[in-house]
């Protein structure tokens, strides 16, 4: 109730009957929820609950935060105590009700705790509600942000279910895949088999290449060997840090929203604003297209299908 309404009598009467039914009104079930997690102790604050001004810009660490670590510390002790997802941002886009839900979580295993999801699906094979982890459009968004006319890439950090997956593709589009480790090397040619076409090799050399398609796992001295001009193109959820100012280095992969998207009043971690992270957006696709099968564990989704229909909707690459 405005104050002054208050004071001079002027509130609207139904104001009081307006609020009560609101409380009485049903939450509404959604149709999407887009499970995410804390990445500093310091992100709690830039939630939509946090302060909007840190909200409505990408994330990035700020001095004055400091000022608040005996706030910051009881938020890590609530997280611990508390142990319950909540939700942190609605939005509706056509039909479709959406919600974002943060574990109180600093850290999340994939491969290593549920194997992408698949524990669950095969504990609760009745399941109704359809995982998606999200893997088939990341490689899709990043075999189409690599510069047309590139012949060979190097894959440097964590072998995750995309990088395998990139790593085929780009093998099938007769692109040469590099890598520096020898048993990164082992691992990808283990899976890929005769089916890399004969373009996957090891080099000890960082120089061969100016495209990188980088992890969790790049160093900085790795880094620096890099020659001028490098795009570093992240394949994980977290980016690296920019270290060279000589070098370019493209977004975690995300794509632009449609304006269709609603109440998109906060940026998505370090992403700018109306930039959504490919993982939520494959959420996204799959209910608007209906597709009821899981994309969880090692299965992956038609790339072609998943790009085609992520445009038809109105997402745009970057």
């Amino acid at each position: 109730m405005p104050f002054y309404d208050y004071i001079y009598d002027t509130m609207d009467k139904s104001s009081d009957t307006l609020y009560e039914n609101s409380l009485k009104r049903k939450e509404e079930t959604p149709n999407v929820v887009h499970l995410t997690h804390l990445t500093t102790p310091e992100s709690i604050y830039h939630l939509r609950f946090g302060f909007a001004s840190l909200a409505s810009k990408p994330y990035s660490s700020a001095w004055y935060l400091w000022l608040l670590w005996p706030v910051t510390l009881w938020s890590m002790v609530l997280t611990r105590i508390y142990r319950r997802t909540f939700v942190v941002e609605r939005n509706r886009f056509h039909q479709l009700r959406l919600q974002t839900w943060a574990i109180p979580k600093y850290g999340i295993q994939g491969e290593e705790l549920n194997r992408y999801g698949e524990v669950y699906v095969k504990k609760h094979p009745q399941l109704k509600v359809k995982l998606v982890d999200g893997s088939s459009l990341a490689v899709a968004v990043l075999l189409n942000s690599i510069p047309k006319g590139t012949t060979q890439v190097l894959l440097r950090g964590n072998l995750t279910k995309v990088a395998f997956a990139v790593a085929f593709a780009l093998c099938q589009k007769g692109i040469q895949v590099t890598v520096l480790r020898e048993d990164e090397y082992e691992k990808l040619d283990k899976s890929l088999g005769t089916k890399s076409e004969g373009k996957l090799v090891t080099s000890k050399s960082y120089s061969s290449c100016k495209v990188w398609l980088v992890g969790d796992d790049l160093t900085e001295e790795e880094q620096r060997k890099a020659n001028k001009g490098t795009l570093f193109i992240p394949f994980s959820q977290l980016p690296p840090k920019k270290l060279r100012k000589d070098c370019f280095y493209h977004t975690t992969p995300a794509m632009q929203t449609p304006t269709a998207l609603e109440n998109v009043d906060s940026c998505e971690n370090w992403l700018p604003r109306r930039v959504m992270s490919v993982w939520r957006i494959a959420g996204i696709l799959h209910a608007l297209e209906g597709w009821e099968e899981h994309e969880c564990g090692y299965t992956m989704s038609n790339i072609d299908k998943v790009w085609e229909a992520c445009l038809k909707h109105g997402f745009q690459p970057l």
